[in-house]
This record gives C-alpha cells, structure tokens and sequence, in this order.
C-alpha cells in the first residue's frame, strides 16, 4: 500500500497545494503577464507541481531502468509488440464506429470527404500516439511498476486503474480575473471535482475506463512491458477521434441512447478528459515554454 499512498500524495497532495499557492502565484504572473489566464496559470502550477512530486516519489520507491518504466523489452520485440497491439486496437474499435453508423446513431458530416478522412486518421494517430505513450508509461509502466513489486497484480491492476479512470474527469472550471481573490484556488478547485460530487451522469464513461484500465493490466502482465499497452491504446484513441471528427450523433436515432453524453462515442472518454490525453501530451513543451516565457517577461522588468 506505501506505493500506491505514495501516487495518491503525489496527485492529489499536489492538487491541493496548487489550490493554495494559486493566489500568490497569480499575483506574481499576472503582474508580469496580464493577459495570463486565472485557472491556466493554476494549471501549470499544479503540473509543476505534480511532476515534483511524481520525481520525489519514483525515487523513494527505488523506481528506476527501462524495465520498471515498462520498456525492457528488446526493441524488435517491443515494436512488434507495439504493431500488433496498434492493429488489434483499430479492429477492434472500428467495427463499433462502423455499428452505429449502420443503426443510424451516426451519420457523416455534410463537409466529409477523402481529404477529411486522411486529415482525421492523422490526427487520430497523432493524438493517439501521445495519449497512450503518455498514459501507459505513467499507469501501466511506472505505476503498476512499483505497486505489482510491493503488493502483487491485484492491486496493481486494480490501484492503477481507478487513479486511471478518475482522473479523466476532472471537469474544466473557470473563474475570471475580475473574480480572482483569496479563495479562488479552492474554489477553482472544488469546480473542478464536480464530476466526484455528482458522479450519475458520468458513472457510465466511468465504469468503461474501469473495463479498459483492467484489460490494459492484464495485457501489461501478460507481456511484461507496455509495448502492447501502448498499442492497443493508440489503436482505440485513433479511431475515436476519427469518428468524431466525420461523423455527428444523430440523437433522433431509435439506437442514439448507446452513445455516452460525455464524448458522442460509447462513453469510452471522460467529458472534460484534459489531464492526460488534451493537456499532458504537451505539458512537457507547455511547461518549458510557459517559464521561458516568463523568464524573459522578468529580465524585460529588470
């Protein structure tokens, strides 16, 4: 259990601390940076802050070398593996598109062409690439890693896979300058936790990430690495993002209530799913650019 405490402080301890200092960091950037908004200037806070503490945790825990990240596998084997995951990921995701298209949940958008098509695959398999990189190497790699070493499969699987699904429902919350004050951190906070106080209408995209999430551990066991993971993953993320862009919801469909509310695709995602998959894939360029951007606001002062 210390190992998974450890993840949950990190997380957690870091969103709450974020919520603290996020007037006096406000004060600071909004007087160099005033177009800098309120919960985006919190935002990087908290990621700096999170990354601290993923670093101070992964090193308490002894985590270190390709295989506890989940990339011990030679690099033939682990590409293979990665291919194999990629395909089986598509075949398995796009007969649901194909599906629903055939009930009449989803119809092509009016601009839909081959030109669309090419640009939504791209783009689908760029956003997918990041996320499942990103996503596995975190859960299934470092993660699974520490807690399966300490306290076995089960809670590995099953630690990592709540943490994996809660955290895409982080809902986006907004408070604007003229309304910052003291308590806004909290507050900004509290609104961003509002998927937790009112789980129904969520709880159905949230019971689908759980199914993932644990498949996704078996297929880290089962192979020893990510590489699958990462494949799989990138196969589902591809195709979601390239349904959604073709295609619309045709809520007069007798078949529409199949489709989740939270992302017009069989509540596969979370409704504000910014952490991981729309933030955390460029919070590493987002980061450096941010405090380089602020760095040279503060020499221009000087």
């Amino acid at each position: 259990m210390r190992a998974l405490a450890a993840f949950l402080a990190a997380i957690f301890g870091s969103l709450l601390v974020a919520a603290l200092l996020a007037w006096p960091a406000w004060l600071a950037t909004h007087a160099l940076v005033p177009e800098w908004q309120f919960h985006r200037v919190v935002s990087r806070l908290w990621q700096l802050l999170l990354l601290v503490g993923l670093l101070v945790a992964l090193r308490r825990l002894g985590i270190r070398g390709r295989d506890d990240w989940g990339y011990g596998l030679p690099r033939p084997v682990f590409l293979r593996q990665a291919g194999v995951g990629l395909a089986i990921g598509i075949a398995t995701m796009l007969p649901m598109t194909l599906a629903m298209a055939a009930l009449g949940v989803l119809r092509l958008r009016p601009e839909f062409s081959a030109v669309m098509l090419a640009e939504a695959v791209g783009a689908g398999l760029s956003a997918g690439f990041g996320a499942a990189v990103l996503e596995e190497t975190f859960f299934r790699g470092v993660m699974y890693r520490a807690i399966e070493r300490e306290s076995g499969f089960a809670l590995a699987a099953w630690g990592t896979t709540l943490v994996y699904a809660a955290i895409h429902f982080f809902a986006r919350s907004k408070i604007p300058a003229d309304d910052v004050a003291m308590d806004s951190g909290l507050r900004l906070l509290a609104g961003s936790l509002e998927h937790f106080v009112h789980p129904l209408p969520v709880l159905d995209s949230f019971l689908t990430l759980v199914l993932v999430g644990l498949m996704l551990a078996f297929v880290r066991r089962r192979t020893g690495a990510i590489a699958a993971p990462i494949g799989l993953h990138m196969g589902w993320v591809t195709v979601i993002k390239a349904t959604i862009v073709t295609t619309h919801v045709n809520d007069d469909a007798a078949a529409s209530w199949l489709v989740g509310t939270t992302d017009g695709f069989a509540n596969i995602h979370g409704p504000d799913e910014r952490l991981l998959v729309d933030e955390w894939e460029k919070a590493v360029l987002a980061e450096t650019l941010f405090f380089q951007e602020l760095a040279d606001r503060m020499r221009g002062t000087r």
